[in-house]
């Protein structure tokens, strides 16, 4: 465009030349005419180096932007290896142990499955086993039971122990019955020690231990909160063996057992003949303590009158 222009102005510069014979009759606006053309072409020539000049510029920012892209280019492919290949390590490092791991699962899977197997096998076995022990159990109690003996006989059953025609003879004796009675009930095995204490009474209920044994019971009872049993195991304490290491013990706790199973008045008068008969007792003590928080005056007897208390039946 800029180019055209002056060709323009240049053609009618020669024209002007060309024609000296009118230029001498020109006026002065034909002279600033040509002032302002000849500014015009210095103004264009100028115009065209700025141009030139700015394109050149241009240019080299031009290509500055296109090797600033490349390198872009080249970075981001450099991170996009470096991704991939990271990927790729870490896809190794984790697929392949826990391929490992999957197998070894379903190895470790098939292994309880066999174990599994064997366990429910000697379960069975030892099923069989105890099914056979018990028959051959069975067959020697059979074997070793004696004859009944005619009637109005008398057997002697272990320590020297006289005991009725027909009953079972003990194979224990009764002292080890007893501590086996007293090593389960501290053992916490109860069912087990009231057999065993029971057993003890059965056979030997006139022994040294029979008093202890029949307390035990009732104790057993009044722990496990069946307290009118624990009530009736004590009263047999106390009738049955009227005086012995336990008859306090038994009295007091006959009456914590009356009360217990809301038997308020019973107890009341169980604890009454406690301390009527064992004033200076720890018992009696408890007992009016008892008596107290029921609502009741402990009795103040004029003296105290040991001996076996005349017991009502609870």
């Amino acid at each position: 465009m800029f180019r055209r222009l002056f060709v323009c102005v240049a053609l009618l510069a020669a024209a002007m030349t060309l024609a000296p014979e009118r230029s001498q009759a020109a006026s002065k606006e034909i002279q600033e005419l040509q002032r302002d053309i000849a500014q015009l072409q210095d103004m264009m020539k100028q115009l065209q180096q700025a141009q030139d000049k700015n394109f050149a510029a241009l240019t080299v920012m031009t290509q500055q932007a296109l090797d600033a892209a490349n390198r872009a280019n080249t970075s981001v492919a450099v991170i996009q290896s470096s991704i991939q290949q990271n990927l790729r390590d870490q896809q190794e490092k984790v697929v392949t142990p826990v391929v490992g791991l999957s197998a070894r699962m379903d190895s470790l899977s098939n292994d309880f499955r066999q174990v599994s197997q064997a366990v429910s096998e000697l379960t069975t076995l030892v099923s069989q086993l105890k099914s056979q022990l018990s028959d051959i159990n069975n067959a020697v109690k059979v074997l070793s039971t004696p004859p009944v003996p005619p009637p109005g006989s008398t057997t002697t059953g272990p320590g020297g122990t006289s005991m009725p025609s027909g009953s079972p003879v003990p194979q224990m004796q009764p002292g080890e019955l007893y501590s086996a009675a007293e090593h389960d009930r501290q053992g916490g095995n109860f069912d087990l020690a009231l057999q065993e204490y029971s057993d003890y009474l059965k056979y030997y209920g006139t022994g040294d231990q029979a008093p202890m044994a029949q307390y035990y019971i009732a104790q057993i009872h009044y722990s496990r909160g069946d307290y009118d049993n624990a009530a009736n195991e004590f009263d047999m304490v106390l009738e049955k063996y009227p005086e012995n290491a336990k008859t306090k013990d038994a009295m007091y706790y006959k009456g914590m057992s009356l009360v217990k199973a809301g038997r308020r008045t019973q107890g009341k008068d169980e604890f009454t003949d406690l301390i009527t008969h064992y004033p200076r007792s720890d018992q009696a003590a408890q007992a009016c303590n008892q008596l107290t928080s029921l609502g009741y005056h402990c009795p103040t007897p004029a003296a105290s009158r040991p001996g076996t208390p005349k017991k009502k039946k609870g």
